[in-house]
């Protein structure tokens, strides 16, 4: 199981976040498919899950309180994905950090 949400530099870059559209538990999807939408003050866009797999949870405290993920954006999820085999190609923490530098 893997559980997905945005970095704190993708939320610094969206700015002030108002609204989550999740994803509906037992959805199937491939990697790469948008899985849940953010809206910020100053954009929406989509959020895409990593791996192939079923949606298994969401965290509907942000459908009422989106700005847990203003407040910690690294710390606060938005689903959980049940993946059918290793994911490849994603990128490492260092990684990450080398790119948004």
């Amino acid at each position: 199981m893997a559980r997905v949400g945005i970095t704190d530099y993708a939320q610094q870059q969206l700015g002030e976040i108002t609204h989550f559209e999740l994803p509906s538990v037992n959805k199937q999807l491939q990697a790469n498919d948008s899985a849940a939408v953010v809206e910020s003050v100053k954009i929406a866009g989509d959020i895409y899950t990593p791996v192939n797999g079923k949606i298994t949870n969401v965290n509907k405290e942000l459908e009422s309180n989106p700005q847990l993920v203003n407040d910690d954006a690294n710390k606060t999820w938005i689903f959980e994905v049940t993946y059918e085999k290793e994911a490849t190609g994603l990128l490492t923490e260092a990684e990450y950090h080398k790119i948004i530098a």
